[in-house]
């Protein structure tokens, strides 16, 4: 199974290669988008804050930042940017990933948005909460009630 096998990073990588070579084999597809520029550098800048900002409450709590073994997570963060978003590295990608899209302005590089968030939300984002309900229980399930898994 693909379950927390992929690194995220690596799936945004991917996706955002996927969607160059998309818009590179389908040109016809290619639309103007005024103001381009602004758009994708707001999108790109908010997804690397927003990134930056979960990273930053890891690092504040000491806990693992290794998407790929949630089950050792010494505590669990809540504060910050965490009382917006459960995910906000991801979100953040997210954020990156539209960016790009908006910079191609290609209409099929679109397509890899949800295919993102689909993957994600069960190869990635399930599996973290399940060892996280795990670890934490109720205080988890608590904060799952109140916090959005995107936003």
């Amino acid at each position: 199974m693909l379950e927390l096998k992929i690194p995220p990073a690596a799936i945004v990588l991917i996706a955002a290669a996927l969607m160059r070579l998309i818009s590179i084999a389908a040109p016809e597809f290619t639309f103007i988008f005024p103001g381009r520029a602004l758009v994708y550098g707001f999108l790109v800048i908010a997804g690397i804050t927003v990134t930056s900002l979960g990273i930053f409450s890891f690092l504040q709590a000491k806990t693992t930042l290794n998407p790929m073994t949630p089950d050792s997570a010494s505590s669990l963060v809540v504060e910050g940017i965490y009382k917006v978003t459960r995910n906000p590295i991801y979100l953040g990608f997210l954020l990156i990933l539209l960016g790009w899209a908006v910079f191609l302005s290609n209409l099929l590089s679109y397509i890899f948005i949800p295919v993102f968030i689909i993957y994600m939300n069960r190869f990635q984002i399930a599996p973290e909460e399940k060892a996280l309900e795990a670890l934490f229980q109720d205080v988890f399930r608590s904060y799952k009630a109140k916090v959005r898994r995107w936003l």
